[in-house]
């Protein structure tokens, strides 16, 4: 599923945007933290109350894109699979999430950071069912 390559594009600190199936309106893209890692699976933190979890419970399909930014190569990944919404290791991931996405030696960032982590969180993690790649 997730080749080698895609593995190293998506262990840089870029944004993923998250689109989970389910709900009335057209879809609405998140932009996320994320890592992949083992096995190809992707995981995410978000709140217990947010509207993407409600969404995952009904309905578990979700897509990924993450593109390289501006002033890089054309490139992208997009994954599609279904996800698994539970709270172990949460805290955890949002900690290796704001270390590759923040400076951690900012103490505002630390702050942040406990905030984030006091309000609850949960872990989703996506398996992988399609892969698509771009690059030029």
């Amino acid at each position: 599923m997730l080749t080698d390559d895609d593995l190293e594009f998506l262990g840089r600190p870029l944004h993923g945007f998250l689109t989970v199936a389910g709900g009335p309106e057209p879809a609405q893209p998140r932009p996320i933290w994320f890592e992949a890692g083992a096995g190809g699976l992707v995981r995410f933190i978000t709140e217990p109350g947010s509207l993407k979890v409600r969404r995952l419970r009904a309905d578990p399909r979700v897509a990924l894109v993450v593109a390289a930014p501006v002033g890089e190569r054309e490139r992208w990944v997009s994954v599609t699979g279904r996800a698994v919404v539970d709270d172990e290791g949460a805290t955890e991931l949002c900690e290796r999430l704001a270390a590759r996405y923040w400076d951690m030696d900012d103490p505002a960032r630390g702050k942040d950071l406990a905030a984030m982590v006091a309000g609850g969180l949960l872990r989703v993690t996506v398996q992988p069912e399609k892969v698509f790649r771009f690059s030029f």
